[in-house]
């Protein structure tokens, strides 16, 4: 038998008595809200939820609850109970009708009864659009997923429809150049590009495997410019059947060095929008995505050939005339999709920039605006800045030897790096340009490499104020009394500053989500000296 509550399941108010006389339980006093808001600001979630500040409708004053064992719960009346299920398409309610539990739903949802036609479609619009969000889309991701995904779509479409262009390239390319030959030697010149694309695969694993981490965006970026061209070597080889094996070995050895980029760089990227350690959701819903975007790439190509199935020439020449137009559009979509990447791992260059917001304005900066500061970060762009900072250990061809030297005697067995002057030379004309060599010695933990950065940092604004001063006494190729003497009093100022900040720096970079356990260097980072003292 249905109580009298149950004949309108869809509503916000439900006129029953929900006061019992008997009742034991002793309430707490809220802030008054309008009841029929209720359900309307709820978050979705999949979750069992039961409100804290949870309070019956009808307006009962409640009271602080007395101290000690709660009185056990008298049986209640019918009546509607504070216990809230949240889904992505609609909101629930156990209800007690006095013989059994019912889960009733209080949003309008799918289960509620509406003849208003535009109501329904707007509810069967959400419901569908609810459904599609869940099959694509982790539940618990950062904001920025979702700009990383459509950007991945763009990129994964036109990508799958130059493939498809490229093996029907290949295959004509086959039956033009070797007609007369045996089926069987068509087959081995592929198994031999195939075989040489991988073994190049494994030589650049094997070469960059650090780089994955500390430069992943630019590895990534650079690498599927080089999937991009290696497309276009394959769309000539129809053009040049006779040198088939030759341009399908180049293009797939650049296809599998991308691929290798992708599979190392790939993990990284999904760990950074998996903010609730939920790395495998995030990669299964990478691999649907991936699916469907590439079948939506197959149907495009196959929409451009059964348009032109009826004039071969246009046909061949399709490929060269789109090539451009889809490489751009795909590398446009990697490109913006990785700006939507925002690391929390630390590398040399990301904790440089934290240090240098840290310096300037006093704060540190979130991983989405580091991410926004660092960029895709060009080769073209690496050592741009005045008085760049290195990582690694004194190369005697780029040192300032009186600066170095002292460098080298000022430091004792308690210090975990030292800090120095060099010149290096830069671009096609070798131009000298001054910078900041920072030499880790063995043993350095994560706190020393950071403190010797931060110091670094500060020792390159007590240079700027001065750049021309430097500049012009560095010109010379040693160093003066006096100038050792200034040099020995900014490394003694920044020291003391970086000394000062360093607790505050790691607790705000902690604070803010940072990986600041560890910092990914490079191979050449990694260099690091002995002290001897003898």
């Amino acid at each position: 038998m249905q109580s009298t509550f149950y004949t309108a399941p869809n509503s916000h108010h439900f006129h029953l008595p929900w006061k019992s006389p008997e009742s034991n339980f002793t309430a707490r006093k809220s802030i008054p809200h309008k009841p029929q808001n209720r359900f309307k600001t709820l978050t979705i979630t999949n979750s069992l939820s039961i409100p804290l500040g949870y309070e019956s409708e009808e307006g009962i004053d409640h009271v602080p609850p007395v101290p000690g064992p709660r009185p056990r719960p008298e049986p209640a009346s019918p009546g509607r109970l504070p216990v809230v299920i949240r889904r992505s398409d609609k909101v629930c309610r156990y209800f007690w009708d006095g013989s059994r539990l019912q889960l009733v739903c209080v949003d309008g949802g799918a289960s509620s009864f509406s003849f208003n036609f535009d109501d329904g479609f707007r509810k069967m619009f959400r419901l569908c659009g609810s459904s599609v969000r869940d099959f694509f889309i982790p539940k618990q991701v950062s904001g920025n997923y979702m700009d990383y995904v459509k950007w991945k779509l763009l990129h994964r479409v036109f990508s799958s429809a130059l493939q498809v262009l490229a093996t029907q390239a290949m295959l004509r390319a086959i039956g033009i150049g070797y007609s007369r030959s045996l089926p069987s030697a068509a087959a081995l010149n592929w198994v031999l590009k195939d075989g040489l694309g991988r073994l190049s695969r494994c030589i650049y694993t094997a070469g960059l495997a650090s780089v994955f981490d500390t430069n992943l965006k630019r590895v990534r970026f650079s690498t599927s410019v080089m999937f991009s061209l290696s497309i276009g070597v394959e769309l000539l080889t129809p053009v040049f059947p006779q040198y088939f094996l030759l341009l399908a070995s180049i293009a797939n050895i650049a296809k599998q060095i991308s691929l290798a980029s992708y599979l190392a760089t790939n993990t990284a990227i999904r760990q950074s929008f998996a903010i609730a350690d939920n790395l495998g959701e995030v990669s299964a819903k990478a691999q649907i995505q991936t699916v469907c975007f590439d079948n939506l790439g197959l149907l495009l190509a196959a929409v451009l050939n059964i348009l032109l199935k009826n004039n071969q020439s246009l046909q061949a020449g399709l490929p060269f005339v789109i090539y451009p137009i889809f490489s751009a559009v795909d590398l446009f979509g990697i490109y913006q999709g990785l700006k939507h990447v925002h690391l929390q791992t630390l590398t040399k260059d990301r904790l440089e920039i934290i240090l240098n917001i840290w310096i300037e304005s006093g704060y540190v900066p979130s991983p989405a605006e580091v991410s926004k500061e660092e960029g895709v970060d060009f080769l073209w762009s690496k050592g741009k800045k005045n008085w760049p900072i290195r990582i690694g250990c004194l190369n005697p061809k780029d040192q300032i030897p009186r600066l170095s030297m002292m460098a080298m005697q000022y430091s004792s067995g308690e210090d975990y790096y030292f800090i120095c002057m060099e010149i290096f030379h830069k671009g096609v004309k070798r131009t000298k340009q001054q910078g900041i060599l920072l030499c880790l010695r063995e043993g350095a933990s994560t706190a020393d490499i950071i403190m010797g950065l931060l110091q670094a940092c500060y020792i390159r604004k007590a240079l700027l104020v001065r750049r021309s001063w430097w500049e012009s006494i560095l010109r010379v190729g040693d160093a003066l009394d006096s100038v050792l003497n200034e040099w020995y009093k900014v490394i003694e100022d920044s020291k003391r500053c970086a000394q000062r900040d360093l607790s505050l720096l790691y607790e705000q970079m902690l604070g803010l989500g940072w990986a600041a356990k560890n910092i990914l260097l490079s191979t050449e980072e990694q260099a690091r000296y002995s002290f001897v003292d003898d």
